[in-house]
C-alpha cells in the first residue's frame, strides 16, 4: 500500500474517532488510536507513533471530550505531514509534551 492510501486511511480512522470521542469513554478509544499506532508504524510514519504513544497518555490520564479534539487534530497533523523522519517525530513529540503538561 502506498504511503498516500495510508494517509488517507489514518485520516478517515482519526475523523470517526473524533466523531465518537464527545460520547465516549476514553478507554473505548484507545483501541482505536492502538491501531492507528500499529499502521503507522508498519508504514515507517515516525511523527504518528510518536503522536499516539502522547495520546495514549493523555487518555490514560482521563482526558475527553474537547481534550481528546485538540490531540486528535495534532495527530492528523502527523499523518499529514510532508516529513516522515525522525527530526520531525521529535518536533511532534516536543509540541505533545507541551501539551501534556499543560
Amino acid at each position: 500500500m502506498d504511503i498516500e492510501a495510508v494517509k488517507a486511511e489514518l485520516a478517515a480512522r482519526i475523523a470517526a474517532i473524533d466523531v465518537r470521542a464527545p460520547y465516549a469513554r476514553p478507554c473505548e478509544l484507545a483501541p482505536d488510536i492502538d491501531a492507528i499506532r500499529v499502521i503507522a508504524h508498519r508504514s515507517g510514519m515516525a511523527p504518528a507513533v510518536t503522536v499516539t504513544h502522547f495520546l495514549d497518555s493523555a487518555l490514560s490520564r482521563g482526558e475527553h471530550g474537547a481534550l481528546v479534539h485538540g490531540w486528535l487534530a495534532m495527530l492528523r497533523d502527523a499523518v499529514t505531514s510532508e516529513r516522515q523522519d525522525v527530526a520531525a517525530a521529535n518536533t511532534f513529540a516536543a509540541a505533545c509534551s507541551v501539551r501534556l503538561a499543560a
